[in-house]
């Protein structure tokens, strides 16, 4: 009979199976449509499968909350962090915008510093060093290769900082399914918001990845949230690192771009930094808090 452990580790795989297909569908569609486009379709069919995981008691008062200050603050820092991460993935190279956004944790770790007045020992602060000279790394300041559309994915880990407060404090009464849904929602009114701004039309074919891009992103979310109560979360974030070889293959095979010593360097320092901080937190019987949510 499969283990807990075992049941985590299929379900973080498949947490990062999805995402890798929304991030190489976003970028597939970001040239033809605007972001906010993109976004209203993450919203709207992202909706499709929290349906499934919603009690069905629950659908007389669906939106109940006693915390509705505290959702909403986690659905608009969400709705900001993906907008900056579409934008990432628009104008970087694939593999550069995944890698900046592994360094969420690093800022989530600082703004709980900040915000929670949480104990940092020398090991986070360590950690917290070593990211950020991951992240300055595969930006390349001072070289020919930096841009300034690197500041993107860092705003999307500034934004996910945000909601990580917001989500450690929501996750101690709320159904993971409201959460998500509040988030949802609020990207569908992004979306209509930016019908005004700019709507392109779409060709038929697009349709397949803009449905995918919501598909997906959802999905990839309710693997992620039950990979986390399933496992030991030190056994499975590791795995959600096999997203970046995604990046590097889709980058490569789809869209023709190179992986530089720059962005492999970073990465091995961001990706070793929040190893440490979810090791750390770990043992402090963190939950999901500092994982990717959007």
């Amino acid at each position: 009979m499969i283990s807990k452990n075992q049941l985590g580790i299929i379900y973080m795989i498949l947490s990062v199976i999805s995402f890798s297909v929304m991030d190489i569908s976003v970028k597939l569609m970001s040239s033809n449509y605007p972001t906010g486009q993109l976004i209203f379709f993450r919203g709207l069919f992202g909706l499709l499968p929290i349906l499934f995981i919603i009690p069905r008691d629950r659908f007389r008062n669906l939106l109940k909350t006693d915390k509705i200050k505290l959702h909403l603050i986690r659905a608009f820092g969400g709705a900001f962090a993906m907008t900056f991460l579409y934008l990432g993935l628009k104008f970087l190279p694939l593999a550069d915008a995944i890698t900046i956004s592994f360094a969420a944790p690093i800022f989530a770790t600082i703004f709980s510093i900040i915000f929670l007045n949480e104990v940092v020992r020398i090991i986070r602060w360590f950690a917290i060093f070593l990211g950020l000279t991951g992240v300055v790394i595969v930006l390349k300041p001072g070289t020919d290769l930096f841009t300034y559309y690197s500041i993107f994915p860092i705003l999307f880990c500034i934004g996910f900082a945000t909601i990580s407060i917001a989500i450690k404090k929501l996750s101690k009464t709320e159904p993971d399914y409201l959460i998500a849904l509040y988030f949802t929602i609020v990207l569908i009114f992004f979306g209509i918001v930016s019908i005004y701004l700019g709507w392109k039309k779409i060709n038929p074919e697009d349709y397949y990845f803009l449905i995918l891009i919501g598909l997906s992103g959802s999905i990839g979310n309710i693997f992620l949230t039950k990979s986390i109560r399933e496992a030991d979360i030190s056994l499975v974030t590791p795995i959600k690192y096999l997203s970046l070889v995604f990046a590097i293959l889709a980058g490569w095979f789809i869209f023709h771009e190179e992986i530089s010593l720059f962005t492999i360097s970073g990465a091995c320092l961001i990706i070793f930094s929040t190893l440490i901080i979810f090791k750390r937190e770990a043992d402090k019987k963190i939950n999901s808090t500092l994982v990717r949510q959007v």
